[in-house]
Parts: C-alpha cells; sequence; structure tokens
C-alpha cells in the first residue's frame, strides 16, 4: 500500500503555488481532491493500491489550463515505494514532474 503527496513550485516565480486544485483518479472516478497549501503541498489521505493513477492539476497558467500526470503505483514487494512524491516545476509556457521522495 502506498501513500501519495505533490507539491506545486511556480518555477518563474521562484514560490509555491498556493490553492491549486488537484484531484486524484483512477478509472476516470475521482478518488479524492484538495487545494495546494501555502507551502505549494497538498498530501493525500488514501491509500493508493496497485494500479495507474492519475493526478490533474487545475493551474490555470498562461499556457495550460490543466496539467495531467499518469503514473504507475507497484507493490512494495515489486520494488514500490511506501509513499511517492509527484511535484510539478511550473512557468508559463514549460513543467516538469519527476518522482521526488
Amino acid at each position: 500500500m502506498t501513500t501519495l503527496s505533490t507539491h506545486v513550485l511556480d518555477a518563474e516565480l521562484g514560490r509555491p503555488k498556493v490553492g491549486v486544485p488537484v484531484r486524484l483518479e483512477r478509472d476516470s472516478a475521482v478518488l479524492a481532491e484538495g487545494l495546494t497549501d501555502d507551502d505549494g503541498r497538498l498530501r493525500f489521505t488514501d491509500t493508493l493500491f496497485p494500479g495507474v493513477y492519475r493526478l490533474v492539476f487545475e493551474v490555470d497558467a498562461l499556457f495550460y489550463p490543466e496539467i495531467a500526470i499518469t503514473f504507475r503505483v507497484v507493490a512494495e514487494r515489486e520494488g514500490g515505494p511506501p509513499h511517492l512524491h509527484l511535484p510539478i516545476l511550473l512557468s508559463p509556457f514549460a513543467f516538469t514532474t519527476y518522482r521526488g521522495s
């Protein structure tokens, strides 16, 4: 079983992006949703089981109104971590994401 958190950073301004709506989906169903806090972070309380999920960020940026990240959770016995952290670095015409720690 795996837990999930995210962090949205505004690379142009060099600070966290506060109040970004984020939703967690699986098989087109919304499992959880929330807003990034004053540090641009959001921790989901639900436990994730192996499978494919999507994080959808409504960033309402100049070029990207929405960013969706599709990712796979694998079982711990198969090398999956007990916690996933998926941050986004956002700028007006680009974004990047990675599996954090």
